[in-house]
C-alpha cells in the first residue's frame, strides 16, 4: 500500500468528526491596571468564555481575597462568546496575589490570562485543568516569557483544524523525503515571515478574509490532488514546495491573529515571538510524524482503488463549508 492511499485513509479517520467543527478557542481573561495615579489599586477585568459545547461554562475568576467589586458588572454576548466586564478595587495592588480560574480543573479546555501593569507592562499566563492559577508578579524572567509562549504555540497549531488539514492534504500529494522536506521547510519559512511581520505591525492584514482563504488553501491542495490522480498532475504535484510557500504565507497571518489575541510582553517581544513560532514549529512536526506513523500502520492493510476519494472529497467538503462560513462572517448581506 503507498504512502498516499495509507495517509488518505488516515485523512479520513481524523476529518469524519469534524464536520462542522472550527478552531478551539481558549477563554480569555485581561486584568488591566487603572492608569491614572488617582485609582493605583483599580482594576479593569475582563472576561470571555467561548461557549461551544466543547468548553463548560462552568468557569469564574476568583481573584485575591482583599479586592472588592466597584459598581455593576456588564455582561454581553459576542456571538458564541460570553463576556463580562466589571471594575474591582484590590488595597495594596495585585503583585503577589493568586489569580484562579474556578471550575477550570474540571474542565478541558485552556485560558489565556494577560495582566497590563499600570507602567504598560504586562505579564502573560497559559491556565490550564492542571494549573488552574498564577501569581501576579511585578516582572517576568525570559524562561516564565519563553515557557507561555512556546506552549502557545503548540496549542494553536494543535487545535488549529485548518492548518492540520493543510499539511495533511500537501503530506498525500507529496512524493519523496526530498520533496517532502523541501514542502516542509517551505511551509515553515513562510508562515514565520508573516507571523512576525504581523505580529510586529510591519503589516496588516484583516484576519476574517485570511481565514477565508486559507480555507480555500485546503479545496486547492484536495482538487489537485483529485487532478494528479485522474492524470493530470499540477503545481502541487510537481512542485509541492512552492505552493506550501505561497499559502504558507496566508498561514503566518493566521497564526498572528490567535497571537494578537493575548499580545506580546512589551518587555521581552523577541522571546515570545521566538518561542510562539517554535512552539508552532514543534506542534507541527509532532502532527507529520504522528500522520506517518499512521501511515505505517495502515501501509499493510488492503485498500480498495477508490479509497483515496473518500477522505480527499470529505476534507474539500469540510473546507468548502468553512469558506462559505467564513465568507459570510464578513461579506456585507445582499
Amino acid at each position: 500500500m503507498n504512502l498516499r492511499v495509507a495517509l488518505s485513509a488516515l485523512a479520513l479517520l481524523l476529518a469524519c468528526p469534524l464536520v462542522g467543527a472550527h478552531e478551539v478557542k481558549p477563554a480569555y481573561l485581561r486584568i488591566a491596571a487603572a492608569a491614572t495615579a488617582e485609582s493605583p489599586d483599580t482594576f479593569d477585568i475582563l472576561w470571555r468564555v467561548p461557549t461551544g459545547a466543547e468548553i463548560p461554562l462552568l468557569l469564574s475568576v476568583e481573584l485575591p481575597t482583599h479586592c472588592a467589586g466597584r459598581g455593576e458588572a456588564k455582561s454581553w454576548r459576542e456571538g458564541a462568546v460570553a463576556v463580562e466586564r466589571r471594575d474591582v478595587s484590590c488595597p495594596g495592588g495585585l503583585v503577589g496575589g493568586r489569580v484562579t480560574i474556578a471550575g477550570l480543573e474540571s474542565s478541558v479546555t485552556d485560558v489565556l490570562v494577560r495582566f497590563e501593569r499600570a507602567d504598560g507592562t504586562t505579564q502573560v499566563a497559559r491556565l490550564t485543568p492542571t494549573a488552574p492559577s498564577f501569581v501576579v508578579t511585578d516582572a517576568e524572567s525570559w524562561s516564565e516569557v519563553a515557557t507561555t509562549y512556546l506552549w502557545l504555540g503548540v496549542e494553536h497549531i494543535l487545535l488549529g483544524i485548518d492548518h492540520l488539514l493543510f499539511v495533511l492534504a500537501l503530506l498525500m500529494i507529496v512524493d519523496g523525503w526530498r520533496k517532502l522536506v523541501a514542502t516542509v521547510t517551505s511551509f515553515t519559512v513562510a508562515h514565520s515571515l508573516t507571523l512576525a511581520a504581523a505580529a510586529l505591525g510591519w503589516v496588516a492584514v484583516p484576519q476574517a478574509p485570511v481565514e477565508a482563504v486559507i480555507a480555500l488553501s485546503i479545496m486547492f491542495v484536495c482538487a489537485e490532488i483529485v487532478h494528479w490522480r485522474q492524470g493530470r498532475p499540477g503545481i502541487a504535484r510537481s512542485r509541492p514546495w512552492i505552493v506550501a510557500f505561497t499559502f504558507g504565507l496566508l498561514h503566518g497571518f493566521g497564526f498572528a491573529g490567535a497571537l494578537a489575541d493575548v499580545g506580546l510582553p512589551e518587555h521581552a517581544i523577541p522571546i515570545a515571538l521566538l518561542f510562539f513560532n517554535v512552539g508552532v514549529e514543534l506542534g507541527q512536526l509532532a502532527f507529520i510524524a504522528v500522520a506517518l506513523v499512521g501511515w505505517r500502520l495502515l501501509r499493510d492493510l488492503t485498500w480498495p482503488a477508490w479509497a483515496w476519494r473518500v477522505p480527499v472529497y470529505g476534507i474539500g467538503a469540510l473546507a468548502g463549508f468553512w469558506t462559505i462560513e467564513r465568507i459570510a462572517g464578513f461579506a456585507p448581506a445582499f
